[in-house]
C-alpha cells in the first residue's frame, strides 16, 4: 500500500459547503495561498474529489471527499510548531478522550482549528506536533475560534467517514452553554431561522438570517436568570457557520461579548464580572463510537474565566 504524504489532508464536505464551486472552496480553506497556486494544484490534478481530478468550476456535493496536497507558500517550508510551545502544551492538558479511533479535545478559547488567516497556530498543527507519528488527524467538525469546549477529532480516516455520516444523518448531539441577553423565555425552545453566509473581501465570513439563506434550527432550554441574563442550553440541529451566534441575536437575546452578533451594553453591564471572552461553551457532545459502536457522551468543563462570571451573576439573582 503507497504510504499516503503526511501533509496531505482530506476533507468531507457537509451540507454548509455543498453547491460551492471547489476553486472558491480552496481560497476560503488554504488562506494566504496564492490564488495562481491553488489553479496550479487544480490543474495538475493534486486535488482529487472522490479519488477523481476536477475542474476548477466542479460544483461540491455534500459527502464529497476532497483531498488536499500539502501547499508551501513562496518556496518556503511551513513553520514546525514546537511541542514545548506554550500553547501546545495547552493542547496536551485539553485532552479530555483518546483512544486509537478518536481525540477530544477541551479546546481554549482564542485558539482557531485551523492555522491560516495570518495564523501560524491552530488546533491541528498542534496536534500533529504533539502526535508527530498520527498518521491521520483530522477535524470532525469545527469551532469558532473563540468559542471554547468540545473539539472531535479523527485519527482515522474510517473513523472521519463514520461521524461525518452521523453529523449529516443528525445521529451527533451537540449542546453549548450561552449567557445571552435579558431573560429568555421559557417557551422559546427552538429558534428555526434561515442562514445565509457572506464572505467579505477580508476573508471574514457574516452571517445573517435570510429566506434566500439555508434552512437552520437551533433547541433552547433556560439553565439560570440573572439581573442582567441568562444562561442557555443551545442544541444545534443543523450546522451552519455562527448558527448558535445568529439564532440568539435573531431572537433577541445576543451572547456576551459577541465582537461580531453581541451588544456593547450588556458587556459593559458583565464588566464586574472580569469577562472579556464570548460565552459560548460546547460543553458536551454525544454521538456513537465509530469502532465499538457504543453511545458516547464526553462533556468539557468551562474555564476558570467563564466559571467566575457565573459565580458573580448568581449574587445578583432576581
Amino acid at each position: 500500500m503507497k504510504n499516503e504524504n503526511p501533509g496531505v489532508q482530506f476533507v468531507a464536505i457537509t451540507a454548509e459547503n455543498a453547491g460551492q464551486r471547489i476553486d472558491n472552496f480552496l481560497r476560503t480553506f488554504l488562506k494566504g495561498v496564492p490564488k495562481s497556486m491553488i489553479y496550479r494544484i487544480l490543474r495538475k490534478g493534486e486535488v482529487r474529489v472522490n479519488k477523481k481530478r476536477i475542474k476548477p468550476e466542479y460544483k461540491l456535493e455534500e459527502g464529497d471527499d476532497i483531498r488536499i496536497p500539502p501547499v508551501r507558500v513562496s518556496g518556503q517550508e511551513a513553520p514546525e510548531v514546537s511541542p514545548k510551545l506554550d500553547k501546545v502544551a495547552q493542547l496536551e492538558r485539553a485532552v479530555i478522550y483518546e483512544d486509537e479511533a478518536i481525540l477530544v479535545l477541551n479546546k481554549p478559547s482564542g485558539t482557531a482549528v485551523h492555522g491560516g488567516s495570518g495564523l501560524n497556530f491552530g488546533v491541528i498543527e498542534g496536534l500533529r506536533a504533539l502526535r508527530p507519528d498520527a498518521r491521520f488527524l483530522e477535524l470532525v467538525h469545527r469551532l469558532d475560534r473563540d468559542t471554547s469546549g468540545v473539539l472531535l477529532i479523527a485519527k482515522k480516516r474510517s473513523a472521519l467517514r463514520s461521524l461525518h455520516e452521523q453529523l449529516r444523518e443528525k445521529g451527533m448531539q451537540k449542546d453549548y452553554l450561552a449567557l445571552v441577553r435579558g431573560q429568555w423565555p421559557s417557551h422559546t425552545k427552538s429558534v428555526k431561522a434561515p442562514l445565509l453566509k457572506n464572505i467579505l473581501q477580508s476573508g471574514e465570513r457574516v452571517v445573517r438570517v435570510s429566506s434566500e439563506g439555508k434552512p437552520s434550527e437551533t433547541r433552547f432550554k433556560v439553565e439560570e436568570r440573572y439581573q442582567h441574563g441568562s444562561l442557555v442550553k443551545a442544541s444545534p440541529i443543523t450546522g451552519r457557520t455562527h448558527q448558535i451566534r445568529v439564532h440568539t441575536l435573531h431572537a433577541g437575546h445576543p451572547i456576551a461579548f459577541d465582537d461580531r452578533y453581541g451588544d456593547s451594553e450588556f458587556d459593559r453591564q458583565l464588566a464586574k464580572t472580569g469577562l472579556n471572552r464570548l460565552f459560548l461553551h460546547a460543553a458536551a457532545i454525544t454521538f456513537t463510537h465509530p469502532s465499538t459502536g457504543e453511545t458516547l457522551r464526553l462533556e468539557a468543563p468551562m474555564d476558570e474565566k467563564l466559571r467566575r462570571c457565573l459565580a458573580i451573576l448568581r449574587q445578583d439573582k432576581p
